[in-house]
């Protein structure tokens, strides 16, 4: 895991982009209900006047203001306007800030004055401006007082009134600054929708690419590591479950993490920051918000409480489902052979059904998450209009200020929401996380050295086993090779025999370390095979094992596997060593006809013409036959070793076989039983001195038969 943690490490100038755009996106798509709320209230209810602070009033409405107003408010009034032409302006450098704090300023006297003003006459209050007896004063203190007390809204709304009253006596045209409001804002509003439209555009982009490089990262790593495993490690993995984790594990990182690019880093900052803009109202409504937030997460927790078990084993389903159908298509002729067709279709079906109980139920939980979050979130916006409608019409809150509350409780809700799907896809993409970091993290057994050795040039094609003794498990009971000892050179023909299972193929996968022994030494051309590198070790070895493999691509593609590059005239040489010609010729498109996957379109003994070809084609100076010619008639198998004795003459040839007229010309046969070796000499010798190698033999040709070979 610790590797993929570094390959995501190595896109952090993409997580960097992700988050800053991210930032961008939210701050805007923040700022829009602000914008929404001063629509309302500034461009409908209030004709575009945005607070008190007047641009223009005339002197002797300045003059009630100041006489209302407190000292220090009259000094900051008389210091932020001047009088032109019986008109009190606004300075030019005047900046919001000021503004805000001279609309603090005048709102209680511009309320005064609006009330005085439109007083009805049944009215017992009356305010003269030109007082200045004590007991005015008095009054006009205590009526300060009272409407202190009032809510902001109120005296801010009145205040406005009075505003709007003073520029139309003043001749200004209140519709045209209306309408030059709300475009104004309607524009700042329409550029914030672009950039965080791009932002999130951008984000999208830059998630993607980076998932799918992700993606291909870890496949072509997983690839290159299983590459690498031995034997030993194809035990921990099957077939089916190392697909799995190529295929549909590496599919779950990757769609999670384009997720969490997107919305899980996204969540968090619309989330708190609608949390803070809301605050930052001081609304007593923010209640409702703890009530919504409060619902989710039980919401998730009891969902999550079903989930979570049944993600652990989704990936194990998988491989299930994986290795039956591999089974099933691989082993097709003997089902059909056996008519157990009917019997494989059940077990498919009973492995296919158990992943999709498991989708299903799954699907279910998100089936019934999506609607009750959505019933939370409108039921939470029925709530709040409920209760903001009362603020409202006590004046506690403006309809544009609600509006905005809805909406960043929406963004609340909707940040929570988004946290909970992703959270529904982290348990299963966690799981492929951990599948995937198993096979990187895998210790290989066989590896090259750190300071690897050279072959010496002087000493080719000698192979020496020297107390060879191989268990395939350090905790096993039994060895499966005990002390085996033997040497063959260059020009030599050595051959191995014993009955199934007596580790004859286990002796030939020592040589090119498919297996490390676990005492003694393989020493190829004088260097023990664990002190060089895999590439230069194998570099010399032509290897034909038990089970013919093709490839897919064409006849000379298969021949010429060893060099891309393989003349023509060589890969024909080698296909006529091999005994292949015959049927080559009879092929429509010769060595260019198609070969399929696996080689299912030539026959068995073909497999193990073209297979052995190939090995011919390499010019290696060890070749080792792994029971490769069981598929061959006895013609061909007599024509193939004479072709092969005069064309490998100057290299070592190890043949591992069960057929007798397979070893009779070897000049060293070694006699395996039971592991151990019991018998090593020519077939003259081994019939004289090897009981179990005399009774092999006259198990497949009678006496007459092999004195007859032996003579001839």
């Amino acid at each position: 895991m610790k590797e993929i943690a570094r390959m995501i490490r190595k896109h952090w100038l993409s997580i960097a982009a992700v988050l800053l755009l991210l930032f961008i996106q939210a701050m805007t798509e923040l700022s829009l209900p602000a914008y929404t709320s001063n629509i309302i209230n500034v461009g409908i209810q209030q004709g575009g006047i945005e607070n008190a602070a007047i641009e223009k009033i005339r002197e002797s409405e300045m003059k009630k203001l100041c006489m209302l107003a407190d000292e220090n408010g009259r000094e900051t009034i008389l210091s932020s306007y001047v009088l032109q032409n019986g008109i009190y302006m606004i300075k030019d450098d005047i900046d919001n800030k000021k503004k805000e704090e001279l609309s603090d300023i005048f709102s209680i006297p511009m309320l005064i004055c609006y009330a005085s003003e439109n007083m009805s006459e049944s009215s017992d209050i009356s305010f003269d401006f030109g007082a200045s007896s004590e007991g005015d004063a008095v009054d006009i203190e205590t009526v300060k007082t009272q409407i202190s007390q009032l809510d902001d809204s109120i005296i801010s709304q009145v205040a406005i009134n009075y505003v709007k009253n003073e520029y139309e006596a003043q001749g200004f045209d209140i519709g045209s600054m209306q309408t030059s409001y709300m475009l104004k804002t309607g524009g700042i509003m329409l550029i914030y929708a672009f950039i965080s439209m791009m932002s999130s555009v951008l984000v999208t982009l830059i998630a993607s690419r980076m998932s799918a490089t992700l993606g291909r990262d870890i496949r072509s790593r997983l690839f290159e590591k299983v590459m690498t495993f031995s034997n030993a490690e194809f035990d921990s993995f099957s077939t089916a479950s190392i697909i799995t984790r190529c295929t549909n594990d590496v599919q779950q990182i990757q769609m999670v993490a384009v997720m969490v690019l997107r919305m899980v880093l996204y969540a968090p900052i619309i989330g708190i920051g609608a949390l803070l803009r809301v605050l930052d109202q001081g609304t007593s409504m923010t209640w409702v918000i703890a009530i919504a937030i409060l619902a989710i997460l039980c919401l998730i927790i009891v969902l999550f409480s079903f989930a979570m078990p049944k993600f652990k084993i989704v990936q194990k389903l998988v491989d299930n489902l994986n290795r039956v159908s591999r089974e099933i298509l691989t082993g097709l002729p003997v089902i059909r052979a056996f008519s157990r067709e009917e019997h494989e279709k059940k077990r498919f079906d009973a492995a296919n059904r158990d992943i999709t109980k498991l989708n299903l139920f799954l699907n279910r939980l998100m089936t019934v998450m999506m609607p009750t979050m959505m019933l939370i979130m409108n039921g939470v916006s029925v709530l709040i209009i409920w209760v903001g409608a009362s603020q409202v019409d006590i004046g506690a809150m403006q309809v544009g200020d609600l509006t905005a509350f809805i909406t960043y409780t929406m963004q609340i809700i909707m940040a929570f929401l988004m946290i909970s799907m992703i959270s529904i896809m982290l348990p299963r993409a966690v799981v492929s996380y951990k599948r995937a970091g198993e096979i990187l993290d895998k210790e290989v057994s066989i590896c090259d050295p750190k300071k690897p050795e050279s072959f010496d040039n002087n000493n080719k094609g000698i192979v020496e086993f020297k107390n060879v003794s191989f268990k395939y498990h350090e905790n096993a009971d039994e060895y499966a090779l005990k002390n085996i000892s033997f040497v063959s050179g260059p020009g030599e023909t050595t051959a191995v025999i014993g009955s199934t299972g007596s580790g004859k193929s286990t002796l030939a996968n020592l040589i090119p370390r498919f297996f490390d022994v676990t005492e003694g030494e393989v020493l190829v051309d004088g260097k023990n095979v664990k002190n060089v590198s895999l590439h230069d070790l194998r570099d010399k070895i032509g290897y034909v094992g038990q089970k013919a493999v093709l490839f897919s691509g064409t006849i000379g593609s298969n021949i010429a596997y060893s060099d891309a590059n393989m003349s023509e005239e060589q890969i024909k040489a080698a296909a006529k060593i091999a005994q292949s010609e015959d049927f080559i010729s009879q092929k429509a498109e010769g060595y260019d006809d198609p070969i399929s996957q696996g080689g299912g379109n030539v026959s068995g003994g073909q497999k193990q013409r073209l297979s052995i070809a190939r090995a011919v084609a390499k010019k290696p100076e060890i070749y080792i036959f792994d029971d490769s010619f069981s598929a061959l008639d006895f013609k061909t198998d007599a024509a193939l070793r004479r072709a092969l004795s005069e064309t490998v003459s100057d290299s070592t040839v190890i043949i591992i076989a069960q057929r007798i007229s397979t070893v009779l010309n070897a000049d060293r046969i070694l006699v395996l039983d039971d592991g151990k070796l019991v018998g090593k000499g020519t077939h003259k010798e081994l019939m004289e001195t090897c009981e179990i190698y005399r009774q092999i033999a006259l198990s497949q040709l009678s006496e007459e038969e092999l004195t007859g070979k032996e003579e001839g």
